[in-house]
């Protein structure tokens, strides 16, 4: 099972991306558990990413009593779980230390967009509920 991957793919299920340690190790041990599928999985999508570095990357945050995925870390997980025949690994970039996002196929760039456009309405929809509290 690979760690890097497996941590984006929790945060990445969390609603604001952010969990904390408490749930990131409970969620690591089920599927480090979970046989050899989600083990073979891992593998494939951070081949895809061979210099992989959730932190030194800056795709994963860490904030008070957890980490937080950014949204450089769902581009990059975005990028890896393309199945657009991209079965080779995305070079780094040696001189920034940082996996280049390469431009993200239509449909992707869509999806981004309503995630973007939905968080935006639920962070409108909380700020009018506490004020009118």
């Amino acid at each position: 099972m690979n760690f890097q991957v497996t941590t984006l793919k929790i945060l990445v299920s969390y609603p604001d991306g952010f969990a904390v340690m408490d749930d990131i190790k409970r969620d690591m041990a089920i599927l480090a558990t979970s046989g050899r599928d989600w083990a073979d999985r891992t593998k494939r999508l951070a081949a895809r990413v061979p210099d992989l570095d959730i932190f030194s990357q800056r795709l994963v945050d860490r904030e008070s009593g957890g980490w937080k995925i950014t949204d450089k870390g769902r581009a990059v997980l975005e990028l890896m779980e393309a199945r657009t025949g991209l079965d080779q690994p995305v070079e780094a970039s040696a001189e920034r230390g940082d996996t280049p996002v390469p431009p993200l196929p239509p449909l992707v760039e869509r999806a981004k967009r309503r995630r973007e456009r939905r968080e935006r309405r639920r962070e409108g929809r909380e700020r009018a509920r506490v004020t009118a509290s």
